[in-house]
């Protein structure tokens, strides 16, 4: 029976986390060069073999980033529960801390905290490339030998030191037989009297549940034994920032110490880098807004002008297919269904395909290069007038994607105000379900014309998605002035530095996210395209043949043509069917608005989820179109 291993991933935000998680899993997990990508765990297994050819079946845990185990965020509170709780069932068996090789004092600070748990400690030495490239010498042997640990080089992104990282994950265990340093002598009282109330491992663990008791909401402890460590903690002057204090002063006494020994930088001349001269224009106080304005606009254009090539293609096979399945299956209401119902109700979401890709593909550039977080600085002036900050600026740009996953990076927002606050109002921004929506809406209303250059279409929806921000700072605004709070704020972000975007895992990105598009919208989008064909196919009894005998009168069939006279009966018998009395039900609720009962249709539909609206109206444009082999939903809008 194979041995089962269970594997935690921790290290600072932005060290590369998930892409050593990927590496180890074979997993496409979402990464980006800005902090606070992952704000949950994540889990992957994989299968190893160790020397002796034994089979371990290893689960990787990746915990969301922190600096210490002192959590000032939500997301910061998991890895501290995980591995400070010996009877959490995520409790690792192996921690990786994973640091930045350009930065690693201040990485070294939370794996000596790990050390100090009594957990078995691998520590991998990240961005290797640019280790070299910055000329920095690390003795991996001698930190090794001064850590306790096995230390691995490692680049990530290209999976160099994968193999020699799973070869000493299969090593036998070992857990660090001195302390990092004895936090026991700070307080001895407090920390024996945890060890004998609470099961931990380590007198570091007491110390931390010690500094972090109203923070811990996981542990097994009782309202007896927390009394009995308040008691301790009073009693003593146990006073917790004061320890954490002392705690830090400590650690980095002999992390200095270490990284004289162990690490040689080059004593070069302090010169402002190609990095900082980029930084100096695009965080500009002016220049900055104006730039990524600029951006914004360039995206919008492109999504409109780039990709109307494969949209006409899209829609010429639909057309082409429709136009087959009408004149070769026999005339009836199957042929209907097929044309009129599933394949409408598809082409009108699947043309939309090439500016969702799009979308993503512009906004995962922006993440991967290191642009967001300078973004999220520059507009934290801004943003704080209306009960935001900097961080709040990721959740909003990241819902013009999904709101699901912005919500939830909301975590990393330590102030819960200015985090429940984006919570609220990150909805509000358009996300890439409004996008089908707006494209139709424009195509019916805008020209599709150029003026100085500049797509109308393109400006009009960069227009559309910058409504949407101001609703959600305007919203924001009024919510600042309701919700008190004493907490102070603050924003902290470390700037990555700029990276060439990794093509490979932004395609996969964006295939992963067009596929949830197509399938979980497309399984609505046909449901409903069925259900709209037969209410729209059929009406009350006698109605249908009311209309055919008046239009097959004299009166008609001599003044005009047979094509017109189709026309008028496939508009009437679609006004009198089931949905059109539908329709007309609501019509007089949305007429102020200049909404038909067509669209009041779709209005209704669209409840179910945003990009079925599209579907609807293809649907309903079909079923009452007689030439609609030959004009597609997209082509209706043009002409019209």
């Amino acid at each position: 029976m194979a041995r089962k291993l269970k594997i935690a991933l921790v290290g600072n935000p932005n060290s590369g986390k998930s892409s050593v998680f990927n590496g180890l899993t074979g997993l496409n997990q979402k990464v980006a060069n800005f902090p606070g990508v992952t704000v949950d765990k994540k889990m992957g297994f994989a299968t190893l073999s160790d020397n002796e050819g034994n089979q371990i079946q290893a689960e990787y845990i990746d915990l969301p980033g922190t600096y210490s185990l002192y959590p000032k965020s939500p997301e910061e509170k998991l890895p501290f529960q995980i591995l400070c709780d010996p009877s959490n069932e995520s409790h690792p068996d192996l921690t990786i801390v994973v640091a930045d090789g350009t930065n690693l004092k201040r990485n070294l600070f939370l794996c000596s905290q790990v050390i100090d748990l009594k957990i078995p400690v691998i520590l991998v030495i990240n961005m290797m490339d640019l280790v070299r490239y910055k000329k920095i010498e690390i003795d991996f042997h001698r930190l090794s030998l001064r850590l306790g640990i096995p230390v691995i080089p490692m680049n990530a992104r290209t999976h160099e030191g994968i193999k020699e990282l799973k070869k000493a994950i299969v090593q036998p265990l070992h857990v660090p037989d001195n302390d990092f340093i004895d936090v026991r002598v700070f307080s001895p009282v407090v920390v024996d009297t945890i060890r004998n109330v609470v099961h931990v491992n380590s007198n570091y663990n007491a110390f931390l549940v010690a500094n972090n008791l109203d923070l811990i909401t996981a542990f097994e402890i009782h309202q007896w034994k927390r009394d009995k460590i308040q008691a301790a903690c009073k009693d003593h002057f146990f006073d917790s920032q004061q320890m954490q204090a002392r705690e830090t002063l400590e650690r980095y006494k002999i992390i200095t110490g270490i990284m004289n020994d162990c690490v040689v930088t080059p004593n070069t001349p302090i010169q402002k880098s190609i990095s900082y001269k980029i930084d100096s224009l695009l965080t500009h106080r002016v220049w900055g807004y104006f730039i990524f304005l600029a951006i914004l606009f360039v995206i919008f254009q492109a999504i409109f002008s780039w990709a109307s090539y494969p949209m006409d293609l899209i829609d010429s096979s639909f057309q082409m297919l429709s136009s087959f399945i009408r004149n070769n299956l026999p005339k009836g209401l199957i042929n209907d269904l097929i044309v009129g119902g599933v394949l409408a109700g598809l082409n009108g979401i699947v043309v939309f395909v090439p500016q969702i890709a799009l979308l993503f593909f512009f906004i995962a550039i922006l993440e991967d290069t290191g642009y967001m977080a300078r973004v999220s600085f520059i507009m934290d002036r801004l943003l704080r007038k209306f009960g935001l900050n900097g961080k709040s600026l990721i959740p909003l740009i990241s819902s013009v994607a999904c709101a699901v996953p912005a919500i939830m990076s909301t975590r990393t927002i330590q102030n819960w105000k200015e985090r429940l606050i984006t919570i609220m109002v990150t909805p509000l921004m358009s996300c890439s379900a409004r996008l089908p929506v707006y494209t139709l809406l424009i195509a019916l209303i805008i020209p599709k014309d150029y003026v100085y250059g500049v797509n109308l279409q393109g400006l009009v929806l960069m227009m559309l998605y910058l409504i949407g921000f101001v609703a959600a700072v305007g919203v924001a605004w009024v919510m600042k002035h309701f919700i008190k709070t004493r907490e102070r704020s603050f924003f902290v972000m470390e700037l990555p530095m700029y990276r060439v975007p990794r093509w490979s895992s932004i395609g996969l990105h964006i295939v992963e996210k067009v596929k949830i598009f197509l399938f979980d919208a497309g399984k609505v989008i046909i449901t409903i395209s069925i259900i709209l064909w037969v209410l729209s196919s059929f009406g009350p009894s006698g109605t249908f043949d009311k209309i055919e005998q008046k239009y097959s009168s004299v009166e008609y069939t001599r003044i005009l043509p047979q094509e017109e006279i189709e026309r008028k009966i496939q508009t009437e018998k679609l006004e009198s069917s089931y949905a059109g009395l539908l329709g007309h039900v609501i019509e007089p609720i949305i007429k102020p608005l200049g909404f038909d009962w067509k669209i009041g249709i779709a209005l209704i539909t669209s409840f179910a989820a945003r990009e079925v609206f599209v579907g609807t109206m293809s649907t309903i444009y079909s079923v009452g179109d007689t030439n609609s082999s030959k004009h597609t939903l997209k082509e209706k809008c043009n002409l019209r």
